[in-house]
């Protein structure tokens, strides 16, 4: 299977991670030769272990020995996927010549995965060409010795790499482990810190709301002072409004009275006007009863305001005590609203009364109109009977006595009563 070169164009997952935490063992390469032809492409085989999972952007790349990190790759080819038809993990990849060092220094195949890190290293290889077979190699048995001794000592540096492989697998291992454990610990811390953080703005959020409602109990506070002073306000209008009605209802009195005596001289000074009277006597006993009731009125209206000072008294203790007792706000302010709506009451009755008193004043005043028409009318009466009178003996100078007739019960008017049911006759003697 080959690999194109340019069908990734971007540079390699690489890190610079030291070799002691590289993983060697986990892809193992085969078929490494010791020499390759220069000029000629290189076949890289290699097999995955149980301990990798392939990815898209692993790579193989060529390091010239003694490399420190990933990035001092020679050339690099993207490593392929294994098929999904295949259980086989051996593959194979090539290079091509044009992309191979041309120099006779050791390189080894390593396969690095997308992360930057090391999963297997090849043996170390030259590109330069092979000696023939003819050629005869001369070598002395000291420089067969020294080979020996060479092959000795890397047999041995390889047992002891191996050997710190093994301790270093194990520490990595070790390490692994610490990590899960240091990760779960920091899982947990973060728990932690997450249910802090959130009982720290839940406190938050009480302190905040318990800040405003403790702005609202004193905006409601304030609300409450200020509905007080209004009411004393009011209750002071009131107040004046009463005295005023009082001193209304005072005049109001007097002025029946005087009608009273009016009445009375009227009904003394003209019998002629009783039916009229008795009417009068009956709308003043209307009217009297009127005034009872509107003194009823008056004195349940002082009654509810007298009461209506001693809630306002109240309601200021109550004010003073909702200073100290927040819980009780609510309630409170619906009792003032309720009183505020009886006060409100209590003034519409107020206004109510008075445009009663109005009208009754208005209908006194009116009949008072007609008594004084009545006894107008009553002295015209009087005149004319006098002018009636003074003028009788030229008008019947020889009509003999007893021809004019009166009646006893009316003798003081010439022609009677006029609003009597009788009139007299007035008789003269024929010539």
């Amino acid at each position: 299977m080959e690999a194109a070169l340019c069908d990734y164009p971007e540079e390699p997952p690489t890190s610079a991670v030291l070799l002691d935490s590289c993983h060697f063992s986990q892809v193992i390469f085969t078929n490494v030769e010791k020499f390759y032809i220069p000029g000629a492409d290189v076949t890289c085989h290699y097999t995955l272990s149980q301990h990798i999972t392939p990815q898209r952007k692993d790579w193989v790349g060529i390091f010239r020995v003694g490399w420190k990190t990933t990035r001092e790759y020679y050339t690099f080819m993207w490593a392929p996927l294994p098929s999904s038809d295949s259980n086989s993990n051996v593959q194979q990849l090539v290079f091509k010549a044009y992309y191979l060092p041309l120099d006779d220094e050791y390189y080894q195949f390593c396969y690095i995965d997308q992360d930057g890190q090391v999963r297997g290293a090849s043996v170390p290889f030259q590109f330069h060409a092979e000696a023939e077979d003819d050629m005869l190699v001369v070598t002395t048995q000291g420089e067969v010795e020294e080979i020996e001794q060479q092959n000795a000592a890397l047999l041995q540096e390889n047992q002891k790499l191996k050997e710190k492989e093994s301790t270093l697998q194990k520490q990595n291992d070790d390490l692994q482990e610490k990590i899960r454990a240091v990760e779960e610990e920091k899982r947990e811390l973060e728990e932690k810190f997450r249910l802090l953080q959130a009982g720290t703005m839940e406190l938050q959020r009480a302190q905040n709301l318990q800040a405003l409602e403790k702005s609202a109990a004193q905006t409601e506070i304030t609300a409450l002072t200020e509905d007080n002073r209004k009411l004393q306000k009011e209750q002071e209008d009131l107040q004046r409004s009463l005295d005023t009605l009082r001193s209304s209802y005072e005049k109001l009195s007097l002025e029946v009275n005087h009608f009273k005596n009016q009445i009375t001289d009227l009904e003394a000074q003209n019998s002629s006007t009783e039916k009229e009277l008795q009417l009068i006597k009956e709308e003043k006993k209307n009217l009297l009863l009127e005034q009872e009731r509107l003194e009823n009125n008056l004195k349940t209206t002082l009654s509810n305001v007298v009461q209506l000072q001693s809630e306002v008294q109240n309601q200021q203790k109550e004010v003073q005590n909702l200073k100290g007792a927040d819980q009780e706000k609510a309630k409170q302010l619906q009792q003032l609203k309720e009183e505020n709506r009886q006060l409100n009451n209590a003034l519409l009755r107020q206004q109510n009364l008075e445009e009663e008193l109005e009208e009754k004043t208005c209908l006194l005043q009116t009949l008072q109109k007609e008594i004084n028409e009545k006894e107008k009318a009553n002295q015209n009466l009087m005149r004319e009977n006098k002018g009636l009178m003074a003028c009788l003996p030229e008008m019947i100078g020889d009509v003999p006595a007893g021809v004019l007739t009166q009646s006893s019960e009316n003798s003081g008017l010439l022609f009677g009563n006029p609003y009597s049911g009788e009139h007299p006759v007035r008789r003269f003697k024929s010539d």
